[in-house]
């Protein structure tokens, strides 16, 4: 199968073999980038019966401000006691304002509710979020070509969380010890990534989400999760001299643009990671995106951690029956249950 250019497949390689065997320790190492002051802006709230929308950003590194919308409730005392967060993060092709009313769901459970643009979405595109996913695809082939410039494909959205974290920690109306992410799809994926990552994150559930990229790619399952940034894989493709793309051309693929997807950063490996916090992941039974066997080796690793530590009860895979890559109703009520239970609003 034809290469890359000797020079770029040496970087790609040499990011796929990321130094060390702790996946958190490596998992950091490669996100990891000078840290500049957060600089945080925050515009005037605006009230819509009784939640309190506030419009923010920060600096996630020297090149890149991450705006954010905060909901919580009114009040007119200000010295009302801290509250335990959400944080939703939206999918391919999402944006901030799409986590609206989940977050409104949450505030009226008694939570404050944050959401964040990913990087490449939203306000965060040149177009605006009406770009849809243009520009994240685009950046997709970026990293192809110029490997570890940057890791859009949900990387470097879990340097953004982490950044998040650090700015909720400052603020007076959250308690940054009860500290909740849940994501959908793409975001369900950085959730489990983020929580790994983080010990910060008290409780995680990650939606339609949780899978084993290494098992998908082996057994010719990729297609469907490639489809997310499929113009990007197309040309990558292309640009190689590959007529028929298979798995190993799906390796050489992630090992550019998310080294150590499908091996030491894979979700068997990460997701384990988070015990004994509250675990909830939630996929479809026949999503495509997440193929059930992939999803058991990760449900076995992560259970055997939990027992582990005696925590069995803190992990839980709930199964949508007969449901394709979507989150059903009655699972969100699920998963505001699972903040409820864990973090006592």
């Amino acid at each position: 199968m034809p290469r890359l250019p000797h020079l770029a497949l040496a970087l790609c390689v040499a990011a796929a073999a990321h130094a060390g065997t702790d996946s958190r320790a490596a998992f950091l190492k490669l996100i990891d980038r000078p840290r500049v002051a957060l600089a945080p802006q925050a515009s005037p709230p605006t009230e819509i019966n009784g939640v309190v929308e506030i419009a923010f950003s920060y600096a996630a590194d020297a090149d890149n401000r991450v705006p954010g919308i905060l909901l919580k409730r009114a009040t007119a005392n200000a010295t009302a006691a801290r509250r335990p967060v959400v944080i939703s993060l939206h999918g391919t092709g999402g944006n901030k304002e799409s986590q609206r009313a989940f977050l409104t769901q949450m505030v009226e459970a008694g939570f404050v509710g944050v959401a964040i643009d990913g990087r490449y979405h939203g306000a965060r595109a040149k177009a605006g979020k009406e770009a849809k996913s243009t520009e994240y695809v685009a950046a997709v082939l970026r990293a192809y070509r110029e490997p570890g410039r940057e890791h859009p494909f949900f990387f470097d959205t879990a340097w953004d969380v982490m950044r998040l974290v650090d700015y909720l920690e400052t603020r007076d109306d959250v308690d940054a010890k009860r500290i909740g992410l849940i994501g959908f799809s793409k975001g369900g994926i950085e959730t489990y990534l983020t929580a790994a990552a983080d010990p910060r994150i008290a409780v995680a559930v990650p939606c339609i989400g949780v899978q084993s990229f290494r098992w998908a790619m082996e057994n010719n399952s990729w297609q469907s999760r490639i489809g997310t940034v499929q113009a990007a894989f197309d040309t990558a493709a292309r640009e190689s001299g590959v007529e028929k793309p298979d798995g190993a051309f799906v390796r050489q693929f992630y090992d550019c643009v998310a080294p150590g997807i499908y091996a030491q950063f894979d979700g068997p490996a990460m997701l384990p990671l988070i015990a004994p916090r509250p675990l909830l992941a939630i996929n479809g039974e026949i999503d495509p995106r997440t193929p059930m066997p992939g999803l058991r080796e990760c449900a076995l690793e992560t259970r055997t951690a939990y027992r582990g530590h005696d925590a069995e009860e803190k992990f839980v895979l709930h199964l949508q029956p007969n449901t394709a890559h979507k989150v059903l109703p009655e699972s969100l009520v699920l998963a505001r249950e699972w903040f409820v239970r864990w973090l006592k609003p």
